[in-house]
């Protein structure tokens, strides 16, 4: 797998978040600080949180978090999908860093190339890097990262076109494998349901978030499957469900749940946004 020296420079930066290093901090402290926990069951080792604008998902974000705020990690999984056309399954990044406002994060290349040969071992098919990038579902979340944490990390980015149930599976087993003995954070970015009217999307994602709160990826796809949930990175959430059973997660808390209309003051068409810790006791 190539890796490009270059450090990739954000395409969302000044529109989806501010541009502005102190500004941006400012926020995304305020969103961490200003979040209301109840108290976990066990160590947070994954979380779920939204990836909109920060000014129609920052507070739901901040809830996520707020749940690491403080702790080391040596590695960060982010699994999001790729809203863009891709012939490939399953992306990560060919480049050497992402850049923020607030710094940039090295890719952990040794582990990156050890998940890529293990997927090629069990499915024969790997990932594929990809230059320039315009996903914003990814680096939404790191600014949130560079705050919240209390050590430098390095990150593994993975983004999913293919939404299938086995892809997701198989890739939460590998990842499993190959970081069981690493200090990890695993992220899954997503939002829940897209432009319903906000009576129907509380519905539709409380029956997300129940099964989310049931630690069950396959109930995930069921909802899927039977039109009764919708996630835009149900798969990106399932992996890391996957991932994180195998290394000893057993259980996950809902933490906070909002949508767009707080912030547009429009109920006829909202996008959900939910927060969760995954834990191990």
């Amino acid at each position: 797998m190539m890796i490009d020296k270059i450090v990739r420079p954000s395409p969302i930066a000044g529109t989806w978040y501010s541009a502005n290093p102190q500004q941006l901090k400012r926020a995304v402290d305020s969103y961490i600080n200003e979040a209301d926990l109840p108290k976990l069951p066990g160590e947070v080792i994954g979380v779920v949180a939204p990836h909109a604008g920060y000014r129609y998902s920052g507070a739901v974000a901040g809830h996520a978090f707020k749940s690491v705020k403080g702790k080391s990690f040596d590695l960060v999984v982010v699994v999001s999908p790729l809203h863009q056309y891709h012939p490939h399954p399953i992306l990560t990044s060919a480049h050497s860093a992402y850049r923020t406002p607030l710094g940039d994060i090295p890719i952990a290349e040794e582990q990156l190339e050890k998940i890529d040969k293990t997927l090629q071992e069990r499915i024969r098919v790997g990932m594929t890097p990809i230059a320039n990038d315009q996903e914003h579902s990814l680096e939404i979340e790191l600014p949130f990262l560079q705050c919240a944490l209390a050590n430098d990390f390095k990150l593994i980015p993975i983004m999913l076109r293919d939404q299938t149930r086995r892809t997701a599976r198989i890739l939460g087993k590998a990842l499993a494998d190959c970081l069981k003995d690493e200090s990890v954070l695993l992220v899954a970015s997503s939002d829940l349901s897209h432009f319903y009217p906000e009576a129907v999307a509380n519905q539709l994602d409380n029956k997300v978030l129940s099964t989310l709160a049931e630690f069950s990826p396959e109930g995930l796809f069921d909802l899927k499957d039977a039109g009764e949930g919708h996630a835009c990175g149900l798969s990106a959430i399932a992996t890391v469900l996957w991932c994180t059973q195998e290394i000893g997660g057993n259980g996950v808390t809902l933490l906070n749940y909002d949508t767009s209309a707080s912030s547009t003051g429009d109920s006829s068409s909202v996008v959900g946004y939910g927060a969760a810790a995954i834990t191990r006791s």
